[in-house]
């Protein structure tokens, strides 16, 4: 809506990542250095680590979109939760060898044979993987092994791994990567970008869809930006694209910092406002979250039912935890008998089988809550899925 109002030739604040609005801030212009150095060295890993939206996978696009297919064939794997066959199988399928089954040697066998015919043809090949705090440390010591395939002396495949803050801890500190960690021949950790490269940041975006001017920015609105984002490109799209949308929806020619204070104000209401600075907050407790009122006649009245049972059978569980508990303290607090008298040890026997039965069902009503409390997480992530679906009645 606000391209065709601000007659631009696209959306340049789409949080997907695009190598045509590659900027190069400071931290961009340092990890292209690491990244140049490394793939010069044409072997081991070269690992860039950042924060949620700092531009690790627009860094990764570009270098693809930038690289000589002549001479290196590179692939991409944006990972999940993987084991390490499932590893092997996704790395074959992201370089385009078709794997039959779900045999891992052969899978690997294929793997290596692909790399010699792209080596006899002169080419190295490159493996890029997104989002490597998702990996397993089996999944990460596959892509190790991966890495040392061989024709004579020389590596057939170099890999660049893309993460998150923790997969630089857990990278550091595993003593199980200790191998892996030899093969780092270069590493970076994308910071957000200067306060004074907001501005330009915003604008380059601009200029690569036509912008000459219109919306104009109020000289402090930058600033300002950069405080409200931390200066991180994926946040600083987010506030832009509203505040564009804004401006086109009141149809205004001067974008200012009244716009964007409006903009966080409704932001913060819907609650897609965070500290980016902050850690992500806890998530609330399950059995208090509800469908909202406006969407509930979409929702099937069955999952309803189905999802009031279970809170109901949880609740009747918990009240009877507690009976239980309060029983094992009573028995437990109960004077000894005399140890001469055999009734009094038959007493005491009898008082002990009580109580390991009571503990034994205390155990078993855990476990039973355990469980209806994943069947009611399954329902509501069922309820989510009705309601955020473009096809609703498919999907549930």
């Amino acid at each position: 809506m606000y391209d065709t109002f601000y007659q631009l030739t696209g959306r340049p604040f789409q949080l997907t990542p695009d190598p045509e609005f590659y900027f190069e801030s400071g931290t961009h212009r340092k990890a292209l250095s690491y990244l140049g150095y490394g793939l010069a060295q044409g072997e081991g890993f070269i690992v860039i680590t950042g924060a949620v939206g700092a531009g690790k996978s627009t860094l990764a696009a570009h270098l693809l979109a930038t690289i000589d297919r002549q001479r290196l064939t590179a692939a991409q794997i944006v990972t999940s939760r993987l084991d390490g066959g499932e590893m092997v199988h996704m790395a074959a399928r992201a370089f385009g060898i078709a794997v039959s089954g779900h045999d891992k040697a052969s899978a690997l066998g294929m793997i290596e044979a692909f790399l010699h015919e792209e080596a006899r043809a002169g080419r190295r090949c490159l493996l890029v993987v997104d989002e490597t705090q998702n990996l397993s440390i089996e999944a990460l010591e596959e892509l190790r092994m991966l890495s040392d395939f061989q024709l004579g002396a020389h590596p057939l495949l170099q890999i660049l791994l893309l993460g998150q803050p923790e997969f630089r801890d857990l990278l550091q500190n595993s003593p199980r990567l200790e191998q892996l960690r030899q093969r780092v021949i270069a590493t970076h950790h994308l910071e957000a970008m200067e306060p004074s490269e907001v501005g330009p940041y915003v604008l380059h975006r601009l200029a690569c869809v036509g912008w000459i001017g219109n919306p104009a920015f109020d000289e402090g609105l930058f600033a300002d930006l950069g405080r409200a984002t931390g200066c991180l490109p994926r946040r600083i799209n987010q506030m832009v694209g509203r505040l564009l949308l804004m401006g086109a929806v009141e149809q205004k020619t001067h974008i200012d910092s009244a716009m964007l204070a409006e903009v966080l104000a409704d932001l913060e209401r819907d609650g897609s406002l965070a500290d980016p600075a902050a850690p992500a907050p806890a998530p609330a407790p399950l059995i208090a979250q509800e469908v909202p009122a406006a969407a509930a006649a979409e929702v099937p009245s069955s999952a309803i039912a189905a999802l009031a049972g279970l809170q109901k059978a949880l609740t009747t569980h918990a009240e009877q935890i507690v009976e239980l508990q309060k029983a094992v303290l009573e028995l437990a607090d109960m004077p000894a008998p005399p140890a001469a008298a055999s009734a009094s040890d038959a007493r005491t026997e009898a008082l002990e089988a009580a109580l390991g039965a009571l503990q034994q069902r205390i155990v078993a009503l855990e476990a039973r809550g355990a469980e209806q409390e994943q069947a009611i997480r399954h329902v509501l992530t069922m309820l989510i899925e009705w309601l955020e679906s473009e096809s609703p009645r498919r999907a549930a």
